[in-house]
């Protein structure tokens, strides 16, 4: 029996100190999206981003007026069809009708395409930028010794209190003045 309960004080020491150590680890909330975009690189990545948008809608406004211009004529072509020139009007208007439909198949396409390749060069530009936030996220963590880090960016966290926000020393780290951007406040319930 006074092993017994001896084992039974053991596990509640033992439990009790596993509390106090759960009580003692240190909690911090950072601003993520503040910190990414107060790093200079987003400001080339979005510029980058810009001229490439830019150059794909272009492309495809020079294709759209080639579409208008064609079925200009096309319309002018069909006011001209009389009695006398019924077939050879039909014919060309026939034509006409295939290679509208063929450009606006292609405007599709293209628009298709440059959707999926800003989406493939918003990935290339930005993923890069994440993963070097994201490392000196857990490098500022690691050194301050916390146990958890929210982000107040995220939508799912609508209410902390307390804990120490490391968005100016996650900027410092990057490099980035810590002054920039100061974060909003985050919503409580």
């Amino acid at each position: 029996m006074r092993k017994l309960m001896n084992a039974f004080f053991i596990a509640a020491g033992l439990l009790f100190s596993a509390n106090i150590a759960n009580a003692q680890q240190k909690l911090a909330h950072l601003n993520s999206a503040d910190i990414i975009q107060a790093m200079p690189e987003v400001k080339t990545a979005q510029a980058t981003l810009e001229t490439f948008r830019k150059t794909k809608t272009t492309d495809i406004d020079k294709m759209i007026a080639e579409y208008q211009t064609k079925l200009q004529a096309a319309q002018a072509k069909e006011k001209t069809r009389s009695e006398a020139n019924k077939e050879a009007v039909d014919k060309e208007l026939q034509t006409a009708s295939i290679d509208l439909q063929d450009l606006q198949k292609r405007i599709e396409d293209a628009r298709g395409k440059a959707q999926q390749e800003m989406e493939q060069k918003n990935a290339e530009l930005f993923n890069p930028i994440q993963v070097k936030a994201d490392a000196a996220i857990k490098a500022v963590s690691k050194e301050k010794g916390y146990a958890y880090v929210f982000d107040t960016a995220n939508p799912a966290l609508v209410y902390f209190d307390g804990g120490e926000d490391i968005t100016a020393l996650v900027k410092t780290k990057l490099g980035i003045s810590a002054t920039a951007a100061a974060p909003a406040a985050a919503p409580k319930k």
